[in-house]
This record gives C-alpha cells, sequence and structure tokens, in this order.
C-alpha cells in the first residue's frame, strides 16, 4: 500500500505513529489505513481525501444528498448491507456507488456483474454511509436477511408460540443482535425513550428524540419477528415472556463505549401483541451544573442562595417529563460534600449520585415515600430529597423534616410556581406550616434549543409573533434551517426555563390569607420573580430556542 509513504511524505504522520499502527495491524489483523484511524492519528476523512487525490476517486458528501428511488432499486438490499456500500446516482448507464473503503475490488465486480451497468466508485466517509442505510433501507435490515433465512424463523406470527418457542426465538443470535441494534440506535441519536408498538400489519419503533416521537426507519418485514424482538427484551428485563395478559414492569443495565446505560422497560398487552416503552437513563447525560440546565445569572444566584441555607423547603414543579429530576439532581451536585450528608427518597432511584445516600421506595413491602422519610431521619442527614410529594402524609413528613432543621428538595405537579404553596395547603397542610416552612418554588418547563450548527438569522412573520412578545422593528432572530446534525429538524438538546419564586413576608402573608394564585403571583412579582413566558422570551431573544417552542408550552 502506497498510502503510508505519502502520509509520511506529507508530514500527516510520523515513523513511529506507522510503527505503532503497524504493530496494532499485525495484533489485531486491521488493514493498515484502519489502523491509522483508530489509533486517532489520523479522522477518516482526513484519509479519504488522500485516497481521493492519489487513487482520483471522487470524494463526496452524503450528509444533504438526494437519492432518488430508482437509484436505490439498483441495488439489492443484502448487498447494500453486507457490503456497507450505497448507490447515489445512476445516469447513461453508469452507477455512482459511494463506499468507505477503495480497496475493496471485488465488491465493485460483483455488482457490475449483478446489475449489468458501468460501476464508478465515489468515496464517502463511512458513518454517512451508515446513515444513508438506515434511512433508505432501515435500521436492521441485515440482521433481519439473517433472519430470513433461518429455517426456524420462516413462518413466525406472533400467535401461539409456547413459553419454550418464544425463548429459543428470543436466544437467537440475530434476534439479540437486531434488539441492541435498535437500542445503540436510541442511544447514539440521543432519544429519551423507546416505543414498540404493534399494529395488525406493521411494527412501528420511534424513538423520543428532545421531547418529540420521530419515527425510526425500519424494514417492513420487522413486522413477521416482533414476538421475538419482544420476548428478548423481556428476558433482558426479567420478565415473564410466556406472560402476555397483565402489564409488566423491569429494568436493563448496560454499557456504550464506556458510558453506563439504565433502561426502564414497561410492557403492557395490546391488541395485536405487546406494547414496549423504554426509558433511557444515561447518567452521562443528566449530571448538569445548574448553569448548564439553562438558568441565567439571576435564577442561578437566587437558586444557589436557597440551596444554601440550612433548613427549608424548596420544591421544583412542573408536568411529568419538564426535567424536574434533573433539577434537583444539579442542586444536590451543586452542594454535596464532606461536611454534609445528603439522603434521597427516590421511586425509582434514577442516577447514581457520588457522595449521596440513596433509597429506593417499594411499595410491595411497604417502603413508601413517607416511610421511607421519616426513617431517614434517623440517620441525621443535612439535606433530604423527596423524590416527590403525592399526598398529605408525604407533605407532612417533609414539614417536620424542615421544622427539625433539615433542607428538604422535592418536586410536585402544579402549572406555576405560585400554585406550589397552595397545593401543599389544598392536600391538608395548614397555611401556617406552609408559610413557615416554604422557602422557595420554582417552575420549570424543557424547550428544544437551536441546532449550533444550522442556525441563521430570520425574520419571523407578523402572524408568528405573539402580543406579549415585542420585536424590534430591525431585530432579527435565530432558527435551525436543518442539518444533519439535528436530524433536519433544526434544533438539538434541549433548555429550560425557570420561574422561581422567592418566599417573602408578602407571599407568607398571601398564604396565610388562603389568597388565590393569581394574588401571590403579584406579590411575587414586585420583588422580581419572572414568568415562565418572559423567560422563554429572553431565550429566544438570545437565540437558544424559537418562539413556537416558547408558545408550546407556556400560556399567558
Amino acid at each position: 500500500m502506497i498510502i503510508p509513504k505519502i502520509l509520511l511524505d506529507k508530514g500527516m504522520l510520523t515513523a513511529a505513529q506507522l510503527d505503532e499502527a503497524n504493530a496494532l495491524q499485525q495484533a489485531e489483523g486491521l488493514r493498515l489505513d484502519r489502523a491509522i484511524v483508530q489509533l486517532g492519528f489520523l479522522t477518516e476523512r482526513q484519509l479519504l481525501e488522500v485516497m481521493s487525490t492519489e487513487l482520483r476517486l471522487p470524494l463526496v458528501s452524503l450528509a444533504d444528498a438526494r437519492i432518488d428511488a430508482e437509484t436505490l432499486r439498483a441495488l439489492p438490499p443484502k448487498i447494500v448491507y453486507r457490503k456497507r456500500l450505497v448507490p447515489v446516482s445512476r445516469q447513461n448507464g453508469t452507477l455512482n456507488v459511494a463506499t468507505s473503503d477503495a480497496f475493496d475490488l471485488y465488491a465493485f465486480d460483483d455488482i457490475r456483474l449483478l446489475t449489468g451497468l458501468s460501476i464508478q466508485p465515489v468515496l464517502a466517509p463511512r458513518e454517512e454511509i451508515e446513515k444513508v442505510i438506515k434511512t433508505h433501507y432501515g435500521l436492521g435490515g441485515d440482521t433481519l436477511d439473517e433472519l430470513v433465512g433461518a429455517d426456524d424463523f420462516d413462518l413466525i406470527t406472533g400467535i401461539g408460540e409456547t413459553g419454550e418457542d418464544l425463548l429459543e426465538m428470543a436466544q437467537e443470535a440475530s434476534v439479540i443482535k437486531l434488539v441492541n441494534e435498535i437500542i445503540l440506535e436510541a442511544v447514539n441519536e440521543r432519544a429519551s425513550d423507546i416505543h414498540i408498538e404493534p399494529y395488525e400489519h406493521q411494527l412501528s419503533i420511534r424513538y423520543r428524540i428532545d421531547g418529540i416521537l420521530q419515527e425510526a426507519s425500519i424494514p417492513s418485514r420487522m413486522h413477521r419477528f416482533q414476538s421475538a424482538i419482544i420476548s428478548r427484551i423481556k428476558i433482558l428485563a426479567n420478565l415473564n415472556i410466556a406472560e402476555r395478559r397483565v402489564p409488566q414492569d423491569g429494568r436493563i443495565k448496560f454499557q456504550v463505549g464506556g458510558r453506563q446505560i439504565d433502561v426502564r422497560v414497561s410492557v403492557i398487552p395490546m391488541l395485536f401483541g405487546e406494547g414496549i416503552v423504554m426509558r433511557l437513563l444515561d447518567k452521562a447525560n443528566v449530571l448538569f451544573t445548574l448553569q448548564e440546565l439553562g438558568m441565567d445569572a439571576e435564577t442561578h444566584q437566587r437558586f444557589k442562595g436557597l440551596i444554601d441555607r440550612p433548613h427549608g423547603i424548596i420544591l421544583v414543579t412542573g408536568p411529568t417529563g419538564s426535567g424536574k429530576t434533573t433539577t434537583l439532581y444539579a442542586a444536590l451536585n451543586a452542594i454535596v460534600g464532606g461536611d454534609i450528608k445528603v439522603l434521597t427518597v427516590e421511586d425509582p432511584v434514577e442516577y447514581h449520585l457520588q457522595g449521596v445516600n440513596q433509597i429506593p421506595v417499594d411499595h410491595k413491602v411497604g417502603m413508601t415515600f413517607e416511610r421511607g422519610l421519616r426513617a431517614i431521619l434517623r440517620h441525621d442527614p443535612d439535606v433530604v430529597m423527596i423524590g416527590e410529594i403525592r399526598d398529605l402524609e408525604t407533605a407532612r413528613a417533609a414539614i417536620q423534616a424542615s421544622l427539625t432543621g433539615h433542607l428538604v428538595l422535592s418536586t410536585l405537579h402544579t402549572n406555576d410556581a405560585a400554585s406550589a404553596p397552595m397545593r401543599l395547603i389544598d392536600m391538608g397542610v395548614e397555611p401556617y406550616l406552609v408559610s413557615s416552612t416554604l422557602i422557595g418554588s420554582m417552575a420549570q418547563r424543557l424547550v428544544r434549543k437551536t441546532c449550533s450548527k444550522c442556525q441563521a438569522d430570520y425574520r419571523p412573520e407578523p402572524n408568528e409573533v405573539p402580543p406579549d412578545f415585542a420585536l424590534e422593528p430591525d431585530e432579527m432572530l435565530r432558527r435551525g434551517t436543518g442539518c444533519d446534525h439535528c436530524r433536519k429538524t433544526g434544533f438539538r438538546g434541549r433548555s429550560g426555563l425557570f420561574e422561581l419564586m422567592v418566599m417573602n413576608d408578602a407571599i407568607s402573608n398571601k398564604i396565610m390569607e388562603r389568597a388565590p394564585s393569581p394574588e401571590i403571583i403579584a406579590a411575587a412579582r414586585q420583588v422580581g420573580m419572572r414568568l415562565l413566558r418572559e423567560d422563554g422570551w429572553l431565550k429566544v431573544r438570545d437565540g437558544t430556542t424559537r418562539i413556537d417552542e416558547v408558545l408550546k408550552c407556556t400560556a399567558i
């Protein structure tokens, strides 16, 4: 191979690096160019650029390529999956085929004989080729080909299998590989949930990415193997694969690239099979600082002042999926240290925090929030976190913990910060206890963030601007135009909107009077509380998100 000599001559590779690559090549049986990339001496694109010049093969970008259906039909999916190459264009009897391996000459000879066309290789990074394959041919198509070729799976109907049949199916190597691919794709796409939904003539797999469900591209024939897929997931989650009449819940733990992923599995019987939702809990994606959550400097300073207090109750409110638990974890991370003891009671414990003693709720044995909270107070904690205040007993236990000198953090389901004290009163807590222990409440929502790779200035149309957003005559906003980095959505990642109410005498008096939320809001506004919607407009102006995102999750 002349490429290493060229890399040395160009100064892109040192002799020592070449020796290390040669050693890896001999140890693992890799080709030398792949050993160079694996060691990180060059990126795949850098290597392809050199090959493009030396071999006189075009280097193309497939990120924004539009391939017509006729071109895609030129190659059988089996060849595409096996050789990891894709047809990109066809004209005058010549088929341009993208590959990341310029030296696989046998592959081009095979497809030349197969198609009867003249083949023109073009180079593209393997990652881009993989994305095109998943988009146009479907996730796991090569694995399905293996299943179709196996006699045991040729006539799977999903009806009437015994527990032994299901167990045998689920332990097939191809089924294991297929389920691994489904989960790995979700992890790579930053999905928080995987929805597997059976219908009469198809199996739907959807990923929730940045709060929005997006259909996974899968081959239509995957429907034939839904029983095997579902059984494999149930085995991983230690569930009863023969029981298909009642809901079941389980858990899976695995590692991807050194990252520990915890998956909560929920199985529910449906009309055409069992539906599964898998919640992916990635520890690396939840341990944020308070600033990383999207708090501006003023809100962060005021909230940090609350969590530094020696006692009192702090509530984080919002609907399910608004990031309340993540905010509590960020708060604990900000204060945890060798000089304080932190105990939590959670249902379930979603992430393990270093230096924090975490207790899981278990209703089967009577380990409730209220019972756990009363028990941990005997362990002399400084800070207590309760996963959620759901009933009067838990609320009273939290009040008692605060009165005895503990800082208590918890969540509550209310729409805004001002409704939190009234929610406790509605549960049955006396107003004087709420006003004397509650030191702050914070409502929050999550909005999708504008993609940093494709964001551009734009001027919204007048009908897109709500009355409470004052757009200056020459003001420009920012939005994502859609790129490969954000899956053509214009968004990547999420940021929080925050509404922080810090208690004072005026607000406490309103609570004692059982005043309605609007009066509490008015009292809080007088000392600088910013509403969720107002925080959203600030994030629209600084380019973090868009107007429609704020409108979706806030109300006037």
